[in-house]
């Protein structure tokens, strides 16, 4: 009967959303790649809630802001220009939208913005969660890998099968949640360098709980 218990774990999808993935294993990423090379760039980083921006008006010092917070509902204020929405631009299109707003009041300013301490914007964040130390959501960072993620979390914990753990990833261009097998255990407890992968923003790292 072990072969009949087997499908009929495998079977209840509609009860365990993830369990298709379990049983089947699942899709496997290519290894991180480590080079002496310059680093690859991230995407651009778009601002979210609670970051901490610098903004500098060239010549205006008295209409500058230092090391401003994100409000929680996306908007910040600054001297001459209230309820900047700033959540989903970049610090290109921030600079470019309160240098429109402050022409206003005067001729061509000539702005900067530099996000000081990036939070994350919710769909650039990675989270761990499961069988781990301290699951958490962690802003993306250029070229950041499972092994970033799983020491920012304190690794797994005692009862984490972190072989069948597995990485959750929106395909941005179909809308579609792709799912790839994670070798967690060969990664940090076994030091098996193949086993670390590049992640993306938005991943969700899963990490179940050993069954015995």
């Amino acid at each position: 009967m072990p072969h009949f218990s087997f499908f009929i774990r495998c079977a209840g999808v509609a009860l365990a959303p993830f369990a298709l993935a379990a049983c089947a294993g699942g899709a496997q990423l290519p290894p991180a790649t480590y080079s002496m090379g310059p680093i690859a760039p991230s995407e651009d980083y778009t601002i979210g809630p609670l970051d901490e921006i610098t903004i500098h008006v060239w010549r205006n010092p008295e209409l500058s802001a230092d090391k401003v917070r994100v409000r929680p509902d996306g908007r910040l204020t600054i001297p001459l220009v209230q309820d900047i929405p700033a959540v989903g631009k970049t610090a290109t299109e921030l600079q470019e939208y309160i240098a429109e707003q402050l022409s206003k009041y005067i001729q061509q300013p000539i702005v900067s913005v530099i996000v000081n301490t990036p939070e994350g914007n919710f769909i650039q964040q990675v989270r761990v969660i499961g069988a781990t130390a301290q699951p958490a959501s962690l802003p993306y960072r250029a070229n950041m890998s499972v092994l970033d993620a799983m020491i920012a979390v304190g690794g797994l914990n005692e009862f984490a099968a972190g072989n069948r753990a597995k990485l959750i990833r929106l395909d941005r261009e179909t809308g579609k949640q792709e799912e790839f097998r994670l070798r967690l255990s060969d990664l940090i407890r076994r030091g098996d360098a193949s086993a670390n992968v590049l992640l993306m923003p938005g991943d969700t790292i899963i990490i179940p709980e050993s069954r015995f």
